[in-house]
């Protein structure tokens, strides 16, 4: 059974660094794109960020946001520098059976049960 845990989300300070980890089991992933998605309150989800063999990240996130993988390519991590009250979420990790990273929601295939982060100042 496949699954995706989060983990690493809470409350935060405006200007912290935010570190946020999704562990998939069930399946080697190690050829799967992965991907974090978020979805501020009261508004829909979006794309972060997605990793396979290149990365993309969300233009407006660039210059504060990092995505990296284990070895193994079953852990992803997601780094948010600074992070702003705009950052309020539930962050969601997903993977696609595709090698192919995309920012479409409906391209993954497996989801986490998302994790909420709360920025305060």
């Amino acid at each position: 059974q496949v699954q995706l845990r989060e983990s690493g989300g809470g409350q935060v300070l405006d200007g912290d660094t935010l570190t946020l980890s999704c562990a998939a089991s069930g399946r080697s992933f190690s050829y799967y794109a992965m991907a974090w998605f978020r979805q501020p309150p009261g508004k829909a989800r979006e794309f972060v960020a997605s990793i396979a063999g290149n990365r993309v990240v969300k233009d407006s996130l660039q210059d504060r946001l990092s995505i990296s993988r284990s070895d193994n390519g079953n852990t992803v991590h997601l780094l948010i520098d600074n992070v702003k009250p705009d950052d309020t979420a539930v962050y969601y990790c997903a993977a696609r059976l595709s090698g192919a990273v995309s920012i479409k929601a409906e391209d993954y295939d497996f989801w986490g049960q998302g994790i909420q982060v709360t920025v305060s100042s």
